[in-house]
């Protein structure tokens, strides 16, 4: 199942935002034991580097934990000239999150993982919580 991993989650994880974290770290685990096919979009790896370095204020230590907790541990989904365009065509109120939901259509996401459903104006992909996709993947 592919799984399109808002920005939030992976921030969760590798600036240890609480109480998040715990949920947002078993999404990305997930993702690497190959239960879900992750992905994290192109362009939210230069937002994640960007508040993440921000936060940690430590730039090797920015792309270490990228490296480490993030590449290969997902799959990275391109945003091209037409994801942009189709997402400048429906004209959300956050582009950001249009631009993921596009992308999400591209790489025939069954879920949108994220902290913030309401941001996703759409009917075609489930929005859901990180404890909503893990009661799916492994239920208790």
């Amino acid at each position: 199942m592919n799984v399109l991993i808002d920005t939030n989650i992976a921030l969760d994880v590798l600036i240890h935002r609480e109480p998040f974290f715990e949920f947002s770290q078993l999404v990305l685990l997930a993702s690497e034991q190959k239960l879900i096919n992750g992905y994290v979009t192109a362009s939210s790896i230069t937002d994640i580097f960007y508040i993440t370095n921000k936060h940690l204020k430590d730039r090797a230590s920015t792309y270490s934990l990228i490296k480490e907790h993030l590449i290969g541990t997902v799959n990275i989904a391109a945003v091209d000239s037409k994801a942009i365009t189709d997402a400048l065509d429906l004209e959300w109120d956050d582009f950001e999150d249009c631009v993921q939901y596009v992308v999400g259509e591209n790489i025939s996401a069954e879920y949108i993982v994220t902290r913030n459903p309401k941001d996703f104006e759409n009917d075609q992909i489930s929005v859901i919580s990180p404890e909503e996709l893990l009661n799916i993947v492994a239920p208790i």
